[in-house]
Order: C-alpha cells, then sequence, then structure tokens
C-alpha cells in the first residue's frame, strides 16, 4: 500500500509538473504579441548599435512575458504541501522583474542593477535557504564555515545571473541555452521527487520556448534585461540546488552524482566559460571586466561567417555535448573534471578565434 500511495503521489508530482511547463508555455505564447504591439505604439526598442548584432528597432520587453509565464505557473501547479521556500524565491523573482523592467524600459546605472541583484542573491541565501555549504573536496576543502557559505552563494548567484545576460546578444541564444539548462536540472530534480524545483524549472522552459517563437531571426522581440537576468536567477537556484541535495541522496542513488559541482558547470558551461573568458581577456588587455566588448562567443560565431541561428544551433549542441561529457565523466573527481572542461572549452574558443580571424583577414584583402 505504502509503495502504491508514493507511485500515486509521484503521478500527481509529474502532472503537476507537466501542466506547469504547458501554462507557463501557453500564456506567454499568448502574451508576447501584446508585449509587442505595445511596444512599437510606445517606441519601447533596442535600437542598433556597434556592439548589438541586430540592424533593425527591436522591442526588449520579452521578458516580462516569460516572467508572467513562470510566475503564473508555478503558482497554480505547486502543490500547497510541498511549496515551502518558493515565497521566498518568487520575492526574488519579483525584484529582478523590477530592475530589469525599468532598465529595459528607462536604462538604470549598473550599480542601481548589482544593488537589486544583490538584494535578490540575500533573500535567496538568507530566507529560501539556496546556499553552498561544502566545495565536495575541491582544493582538499569540503565543508564551509557559515560566513564564506554565504560569501560564496552570494557570489555564485551574481555571476551566474550576470552570465546569463552577457550571453544574450544573438536571436534564439539565451532563450535556448537556458530551455536546455532547465529542462536538465529540471528532470534530475523530479527524479528525485523535488517536485517544487521540477515545476520552476519546467514553467521557464516552457516560458523561454514560447519566447523563441518571436525571437529566432527575424526576431519580432528581445526578451531584454528582464528575462535574461530572470533566467540567470533561475539558472542560480537550481545549479545551487542540484549541488546540495546531492548530500541527502543515498550514495548507491542512480540519481546520485559524484562530482556535483563539476557536473553544474558543464551543464551551464556556455554562459560560464563564455564569462570568465571575457573577463580574463578584457583584464589582460587592460580594461576593466565590465567593459563591453564584442569579444563573445557567439560574437566570434557571428564574425566567422555564421547568421545568428546557425550560431545558436552551434553553441546549443556545444553544450549538449558538454553536458553528455560530464554525466559520462562524473567519477573523475570534481577538480579532475573541471580541468578537463575548461581545456575542452578553451581549446574550442582558441580554434574558433582563429577562424574568425581569418575570416576578417580574407574579408579585408
Amino acid at each position: 500500500m505504502i509503495f502504491g500511495r508514493r507511485a500515486i503521489s509521484k503521478n500527481i508530482f509529474m502532472y503537476s509538473v507537466i501542466l506547469g511547463f504547458i501554462t507557463a508555455f501557453l500564456l506567454t505564447f499568448v502574451a508576447i504579441p501584446s508585449i509587442i504591439s505595445v511596444a512599437h505604439k510606445k517606441k519601447l526598442f533596442d535600437e542598433p548599435g556597434d556592439r548589438h548584432s541586430h540592424t533593425v528597432n527591436t522591442p526588449s520587453l520579452g521578458g516580462i512575458g516569460i516572467f508572467a509565464g513562470v510566475i503564473f505557473s508555478i503558482i497554480l501547479w505547486t502543490p500547497f504541501g510541498v511549496f515551502g521556500d518558493l515565497q521566498y524565491i518568487l520575492c526574488a523573482f519579483i525584484i529582478i522583474f523590477l530592475i530589469g523592467a525599468k532598465d529595459d524600459i528607462d536604462p538604470i546605472s549598473p550599480r542601481a542593477k548589482l544593488i537589486g541583484q544583490v538584494l535578490a542573491a540575500f533573500i535567496l541565501v538568507f530566507k529560501a535557504n539556496v546556499k553552498l555549504t561544502s566545495l565536495y573536496g575541491i582544493f582538499g576543502i569540503y565543508q564551509i564555515s557559515e560566513p564564506w557559505s554565504i560569501a560564496l552563494s552570494m557570489f555564485t548567484i551574481l555571476v551566474i545571473i550576470n552570465a546569463f545576460n552577457l550571453i544574450d546578444g544573438i536571436n534564439g541564444l539565451s532563450a535556448s541555452v537556458s530551455a536546455l539548462i532547465s529542462l536538465t536540472l529540471g528532470t534530475w530534480f523530479l527524479m528525485v521527487d523535488r517536485v517544487e524545483l521540477a515545476i520552476v524549472a519546467y514553467a521557464l522552459a516552457g516560458s523561454v520556448i514560447a519566447f523563441l517563437k518571436y525571437n529566432i531571426t527575424p526576431a519580432k522581440i528581445f526578451m531584454g534585461d528582464t528575462g535574461s537576468l530572470l533566467c540567470g536567477l533561475v539558472a542560480s537556484i537550481l545549479s545551487i540546488k542540484f549541488i546540495e541535495l546531492q548530500r541527502d541522496l543515498p550514495l548507491d542513488s542512480a540519481y546520485a552524482f559524484k562530482s556535483a559541482p563539476a557536473v553544474a558547470f558543464g551543464i551551464m558551461i556556455l554562459p560560464l566559460y563564455d564569462t570568465l573568458r571575457v573577463f580574463i581577456m578584457r583584464s589582460l588587455k587592460g580594461k576593466s571586466p565590465l567593459h563591453p566588448d564584442r569579444s563573445h562567443i557567439h560574437h566570434l560565431l557571428i564574425d566567422s561567417g555564421l547568421t545568428h541561428m546557425q550560431s545558436t544551433y552551434v553553441l546549443v549542441g556545444v553544450n549538449l555535448l558538454f553536458i553528455f561529457m560530464v554525466v559520462s565523466f562524473q567519477s573523475m573527481g570534481n577538480l579532475n573534471l573541471l580541468i578537463l572542461i575548461l581545456l575542452i572549452a578553451t581549446l574550442l574558443s582558441v580554434v574558433l578565434y582563429m577562424i574568425a580571424q581569418n575570416k576578417k583577414k580574407s574579408t579585408l584583402s
């Protein structure tokens, strides 16, 4: 009888996750055309520029539709008994939405955006318990003290939020990568009976997949900071919880990962590695790591001759291959697997840089 009840409960949870995905998809799909119409009437456009890859005025308020789909779906379909800390997560969502929407409509200073992100991260760490408590043997460190745990967790959340914001530079990329990552982690949460996190993941996936209908070339709308910051926030929550929940699983569980931090890094390789690479490159050139330029991986693909959507397909495909790789080689240990990930990613980016440079030379000659 116990096993029967557990099976029924699992089925109910699965239905909730599926319905959450469908609801988020439909709401965002229906909302985006109205947002596009209002943006055109009010002339709320993202104008072309030297660092932008688009050539026509395009609305950048798609994140409003994504936010609506995610929030509505989570509230509607999360079972009351497991809602738990989601109330605090939703508070963080609202803060990110407010600063993102304000920046998309009337740009605000980087300092103001950072303050809002810090406040959202603070709520997640102190109220929702989205917190890293161990390095799982990286550099020989396991359990970390509370102050270091808070600092590391806040830093991780801020890095992931801004990493997704930085890759939002070509049509379809940020939404596609967000869908891939959220579906991957959401499926794992469903398998380990964390339905509340699975619904968050699948709600985001449903919303960004619906948004893709209007964001593929020729893009009718961009997700803007509202969308990219929300995608980054959700990814930070899912990745930290993925790492931390490993400790609650039996060692012989089919869903336990031996190198969880490295696996999480591999799952989010594109936004995290691209951010790391760009910051290092800018610093080596004597520029501020926050100085905007066209040195991102997606810019290199465009410079090498690919279209927006071709570049997106390549990057999503590479990210998917990294996911298969880290899952297959998880037994290597965290540090060894991290080194392998960084070596392969660096090699691929060097080859891409050389191709882009040769393309530029041949064009000039």
